[in-house]
């Protein structure tokens, strides 16, 4: 059992599913990650974080955001 978790819920409206696809690919390739994180979509996008470390917890919180902010700016950079 996690000593620290998150729950983080988001919806960026038309490009909540392409963010979450975003989030998806690179939680795949980070095998070595230290907390245990799972993203889930219905109509918003839950991240769910697990840490036995808040130092960790804290990291991955900033990472994902990051990634979250920078997978919407780029969508909303191509917009037409």
């Amino acid at each position: 059992m996690s000593k620290f978790s998150a729950k983080i819920e988001i919806s960026a409206g038309k490009q909540t599913k392409a963010v979450f696809d975003s989030l998806e690919t690179d939680n795949k390739f980070y095998d070595e990650n230290p907390t245990k994180t799972k993203f889930s979509l219905d109509k918003k996008i839950t991240i769910m974080i697990d840490a036995q470390e808040v130092a960790h917890l804290r990291a991955n919180l900033n990472s994902t955001l990051r990634l979250v902010q920078a997978s919407n700016d780029s969508i909303e950079s191509v917009k037409l």
